[in-house]
């Protein structure tokens, strides 16, 4: 019954050239055990996570399946996000691409429904939406499924833990009572149980090993570290392994709000998303995260359902998920489309329970990892800094240099103690970068301009020497933003992740006002009072 490479498919030509188009020969499990049934026009309840190929084991048939002369909607496809509903119309599209007049149209919340009134008002195969919007239409009478052929409940458990089980029903009402239902679900809960009874007809039911799911390219690690410490490990871990996209994700909203303000602090580029963020606000993150304009993105478990990108290189559980489902679904954001990933869990002695729990869901045992020391941040540093100067070596054009270090070596220095120099230069200036440096002071703990003996307020920049941030730059968007005069402003200190900059104490205020989410050179900063 299963198929075992996609050439074995019996499905329209196009869509097979789409497959090929795409790069995939070999079906997933899922997909190698539920497109048969589908097509063969079974109800079908498949238990599959997150990342195992599911939404081409339900669109490939739904594709197959369709009409493409029939002027009603023939397949409903239930997603309870938005980005799962994005994610899903565009691999459909994709799939669909070879076929000729297929429309494939996303309802969902947040989007101007007039927009998908005109939509709806042209032939439409397949929709794709979220609960609340779906039943918007029915109401409406703008969405018709009484037709429809087949339906499509993605991620069904995922909608039940979010309160949609009566729109479920109530949008199962409005379809035919020869509508084919398939259903996939990362748990087989009473609440799955209960559809498959109310709603299915015999449904066939695929159950994916969990063993399958926890990615073998991913390397799983627990890091022992308490919380105050746990943002010095994220930093250390992404600058050891030169780590270009991270993933963050926290149990609640407040925690992901904390965290994204002493991530950027350290001169990351890094956003946040949860379920306060607005719909537009949500469209710009995942834009920037895709582009690779982050370097971090720190989220919940449920405003990170749907996101989809290859390259993310780790996924850090800032602490242990209160379901060890979650666990699965956190870990398969990264190692996608067959690319190695890393997934690190944060956790404190109390938590060696949870830990139990999720060994026990991966049927895998979790390696215990050692947070990096200063030693080897400063290691990979100089390992990335001798890189470097061999491909700079390896380009050429040195001789106008070579004259200049002979100039040393004419001194008796060897050429060897020459270069140790010039890198330990480098990379004590790097440090010297990192020291706290005293502060002048009136000695009541006050910062006093020297020149002018003004009291002076220092405030903290997030952005630094790794954004190429001058002296200039810094006096010139503050005056340019605040309207004071660009010599009131004192002492600036730029380190290799932020700046200290010494302000007026009675213009502190204003300052932070305007500059704070306030851009330098392209760079939106945070700017605060700094605590010294």
């Amino acid at each position: 019954m299963n198929i075992t490479t996609f050439s074995d498919l019996q499905s329209r030509p196009e869509i097979k050239e789409a497959i090929s188009d795409m790069g995939f020969e070999v079906p997933t499990p899922v997909q190698a055990q539920c497109i048969p049934h589908i097509l063969e026009g079974r109800d079908v309840m498949g238990q599959a996570q997150t990342g195992t190929g599911k939404t081409a084991a339900f669109g490939i048939p739904a594709l197959e399946f369709l009409d493409v002369d029939a002027k009603h909607v023939q397949v409903l496809i239930m997603c309870p996000t938005r980005e799962l509903a994005i994610q899903v119309t565009g691999e459909l599209l994709s799939l669909a691409k070879k076929m000729d007049r297929v429309q494939i149209i996303p309802v969902y919340g947040g989007q101007p429904i007039e927009r998908q009134l005109r939509a709806l008002r042209q032939q439409t195969h397949i929709v794709v939406g979220t609960p609340g919007r779906v039943i918007d239409h029915l109401k409406r009478g703008t969405l018709q499924i009484g037709k429809m052929g087949m339906i499509i409940l993605d991620e069904a458990d995922e909608m039940l833990n979010m309160g949609f089980r009566e729109d479920i029903d109530e949008i199962l009402s409005y379809s035919g009572e020869d509508v084919q239902t398939v259903m996939f679900s990362a748990t087989n809960s009473p609440g799955i149980r209960g559809i498959m009874q109310n709603q299915m007809k015999a449904p066939q039911m695929i159950t994916i090993d969990k063993k399958v799911l926890a990615a073998p390219a991913i390397e799983q690690y627990v890091v022992e570290v308490r919380d105050s410490m746990r943002i010095e490990a994220i930093s250390r871990i992404m600058d050891v392994n030169n780590y270009n996209l991270g993933l963050i994700f926290c149990n609640t909203k407040r925690m992901c709000d904390e965290i994204l303000t002493d991530v950027q602090s350290r001169g990351y580029r890094c956003d946040v998303l949860h379920g306060d963020i607005t719909q537009n606000g949500r469209d710009k993150v995942m834009s920037k995260f895709r582009n690779g304009q982050l370097d971090l993105l720190v989220a919940t478990d449920v405003a990170a359902r749907g996101i989809d990108v290859e390259n993310i290189d780790v996924v850090f559980n800032f602490d242990i998920p209160q379901d060890p489902e979650n666990y699965v679904h956190r870990i398969g954001r990264t190692g996608r489309a067959g690319r190695s990933g890393t997934a690190i869990t944060f956790m404190a002695g109390r938590k060696q329970r949870s830990l139990r729990n999720i060994e026990r869901q991966v049927k895998t045992k979790l390696n215990f990892m050692a947070m990096p020391s200063l030693k080897e941040v400063e290691a990979s540093r100089v390992e990335g800094m001798l890189t470097e100067v061999e491909e700079t070596l390896q380009k050429g054009g040195l001789k106008q240099f070579v004259e200049y270090v002979e100039i040393l070596t004419a001194k008796g220095y060897s050429p060897a103690e020459v270069a140790a120099a010039s890198l330990k230069m480098k990379i004590g200036a790097e440090e010297q970068q990192e020291i706290e440096v005293p502060v002048n002071g009136n000695g009541n703990g006050q910062l006093v301009n020297d020149r002018t003996g003004e009291l002076m307020t220092r405030l903290f920049i997030n952005v630094g020497k790794n954004r190429k941030i001058r002296p200039a730059d810094i006096v010139g968007a503050i005056a340019g933003e605040s309207g004071i005069s660009g010599k009131s402003i004192g002492n600036i200190e730029i380190r290799k992740s932020h700046c200290l900059v010494d302000v007026p104490a009675d213009k502190a205020r204003g300052i932070v006002k305007v500059m704070d989410r306030n851009q330098i050179k392209g760079h939106r900063i945070m700017c605060k009072v700094d605590q010294m």
